[in-house]
């Protein structure tokens, strides 16, 4: 009886000890991800992107170059055509990005998507849409707290402003610039109600980006959950998250591509190719991929439901640099205390 006890407390101990681990690996790899995606646009901050078609088409040429490497150092794992499609519907929302932020700036714009992106990330996991299995969590309660806030966090970024110069020429406007709240404040009525639909537009927009952002990983959690099913085609596939990244990252470049081709095709083959966003282009491609593959290794200990909210709503907090006066200081110190509380305790809902 004793040994029996014994042996079952050292099972206890041992597990305990490996969830600890896990959660800090976990944690580790998902402060990764998020100052690598954070820092996706650094590298073009103040290079010409126009449309931003021949930018997307670079950096996603990148992605899957990047992804490509990390296949062949993960000994080429089973490929899933199915996993593409989510990096498919991720880069269909991302070729709208920088109309997004040509639309409304680049705050306001990934404050959106990045909002909806949280909201359809976490929710699909939790609850199990589209197929895939609900995640559960020791403290559902603290996961929902936690998410909360960091949704909430969203609404409080929106009143920073940041401080920010104009570019005079539209067309070769950098990424980075937000210009539309000093266009509207100087514009007629005409251009008012014009910028007006154009702001409206940008929004909605913008939801739809994040709506999509937030399902690209949707179909590997479907091959994950139906991998022990024997009625299934995906019976035997690996649960790893990592094993997925080069399909997902194959579906992101093949979109791309179409995306491009369509995009010559509508510009009569003169499309407006930028020289210097090459190499940042390709940077940008680089820190994507590396912080997919962190997120992914983070997913795979903590599970997307704790993930989501990490990622999407610590990458707010690195919206706004440049900070105008005082009260937008406070503001900004107060979203960012949200948004860490949330992360804390959507972090522990795990333990």
């Amino acid at each position: 009886m004793r040994k029996t006890l014994a042996s079952a407390r050292k099972r206890m101990i041992f597990t305990n000890s490996t969830n600890v681990t896990n959660f800090a690996y976990g944690l580790i790899a998902n402060m990764a991800a998020v100052v690598l995606y954070g820092s996706t646009y650094v590298p073009i901050k103040r290079i010409e992107t126009g449309d931003g078609m021949f930018y997307h088409f670079v950096s996603c040429a990148s992605i899957w170059v990047v992804s490509l490497f990390g296949d062949l150092l993960l000994r080429t794992p089973k490929f899933h055509p199915l996993a593409m499609l989510g990096g498919m519907i991720w880069a269909t929302g991302s070729v709208a990005a920088v109309t997004i932020v040509k639309a409304i700036g680049l705050g306001l714009g990934i404050l959106i998507w990045g909002s909806s992106s949280l909201l359809m990330g976490w929710a699909s996991s939790r609850f199990g849409w589209f197929g895939i299995d609900a995640q559960d969590v020791s403290r559902p309660i603290l996961n929902y707290c936690g998410a909360g806030l960091c949704l909430l966090s969203g609404l409080v970024f929106f009143f920073v402003r940041s401080d920010v110069k104009l570019h005079p020429e539209s067309e070769t406007i950098p990424i980075l610039i937000d210009k539309v709240s000093k266009e509207i404040k100087s514009a007629s009525f005409i251009q008012f109600f014009t910028l007006c639909i154009l702001f409206i537009s940008g929004c909605l927009l913008a939801v739809m980006a994040g709506l999509l952002y937030g399902s690209s990983f949707i179909p590997v959690l479907y091959i994950k959950n139906h991998s022990a099913c024997h009625d299934s085609i995906f019976y035997g596939a690996s649960v790893y998250d990592l094993d997925y990244v080069h399909a997902q990252t194959s579906g992101v470049f093949l979109a791309s591509s179409v995306y491009f081709t369509i995009y010559c095709a509508v510009m009569k083959n003169k499309p407006r190719v930028y020289p210097k966003a090459i190499l940042p282009g390709f940077l940008s491609g680089f820190m994507w991929t590396m912080g997919t593959y962190c997120w992914f290794l983070a997913t795979n200990y903590l599970g997307a439901v704790v993930t989501y909210p990490i990622v999407t709503a610590v990458i707010m907090t690195n919206l706004f640099p440049f900070l105008q006066g005082l009260m937008n200081g406070l503001i900004f110190f107060f979203a960012t205390c949200v948004v860490l509380t949330g992360s804390v305790l959507t972090a522990i809902s795990k333990l």
